[in-house]
């Protein structure tokens, strides 16, 4: 499993009864997590009176409590400042996991030796784009959702990177990738995220378990001729890591050799040691 171990204004507290206890910067919160399965005690006080907290409805979707958490707050990971606020269906804007990623991808444009065009595809708030973007590539960063597009650009702002080279554009990514193939661009990196279920601006339907095969044949398309690596990441249960190192395989194998690997991304959990599982990624990095 590839953990996200190198937090300090993230952690998970605990786990118990389908939530998780989290602490972000100074605030801790309470959130449902599906994997939360088991049923411990909770010992730690910030069960009993977190700052914030997700109750989940029998009808579908909740609502947060509140107990002295502003509007808006910012968390650091490492040379990063990130933008936090409760919003629909109890996220917060990060998916702190990613850090596992972040940390990989960056390593590999910094050694890179040159320059590195990295296109960020379902890009939300821009973690991974201000990742690849301090890591010194150039970015472009595509979502469906104009929202997401301007909380990315205050994380950019917060981080320094104001003046970096990223493209915001707010699109669908399947026809943004297409455009992109007839105009003859290309990209030395692919990182996606695909939600299991969304829509685009005019109303695009995507389906995951339909959408994400042909979605990576034509994101190949883009591909440069010496591409650096493809990052896929996926929350849905039936897509293990196995299914996407075999995508992967499929798809790029023929046509760029390197090496292919993909596991589960997780958190630590700071009351017993454990580690939360946070979905999966499958990863392509040239030889």
């Amino acid at each position: 499993m590839w953990l996200a171990e190198n937090w300090k204004d993230y952690e998970v507290l605990d786990t118990s009864d389908g939530e998780k206890l989290e602490r972000w910067g100074k605030y801790q919160l309470v959130r449902p997590d599906p994997q939360v399965i088991w049923n411990t005690e909770k010992k730690l006080p910030g069960w009993r009176k977190p700052n914030g907290h997700y109750h989940r409805s029998n009808k579908g979707g909740g609502e947060w409590e509140f107990h002295s958490l502003p509007e808006e707050w910012t968390i650091n990971y490492n040379s990063l400042t990130f933008h936090l606020k409760p919003f629909s269906f109890k996220h917060t804007g990060l998916f702190p996991e990613q850090a596992a990623n972040w940390d990989w991808f960056s390593k590999l444009i910094k050694e890179a030796g040159r320059d590195i065009k990295v296109l960020n595809l379902f890009a939300y708030t821009g973690g991974a784009t201000v990742s690849a973007a301090a890591a010194g590539a150039s970015v472009t960063h595509v979502d469906a959702s104009k929202g997401m597009v301007t909380w990315a650009k205050e994380n950019a702002a917060s981080s320094g990177l104001a003046d970096a080279s990223i493209r915001w554009l707010v699109d669908d990514c399947s026809k943004f990738v297409q455009r992109e193939i007839r105009r003859g661009n290309k990209y030395d990196a692919i990182i996606m995220d695909p939600p299991s279920y969304g829509r685009g601006p005019k109303g695009e339907i995507w389906k995951i378990e339909e959408s994400i095969y042909p979605f990576i044949e034509l994101c190949s398309q883009v591909l440069s001729d010496n591409p650096l690596f493809f990052l896929i990441n996926s929350y849905t249960t039936g897509l293990q890591p196995a299914v996407l190192s075999y995508m992967l395989h499929t798809v790029l194998d023929p046509i760029h050799k390197g090496k292919i690997e993909a596991d589960e991304v997780g958190l630590p959990v700071s009351s017993n040691g454990l580690v939360l599982p946070c979905g999966a990624s499958g990863r392509w990095t040239a030889l």
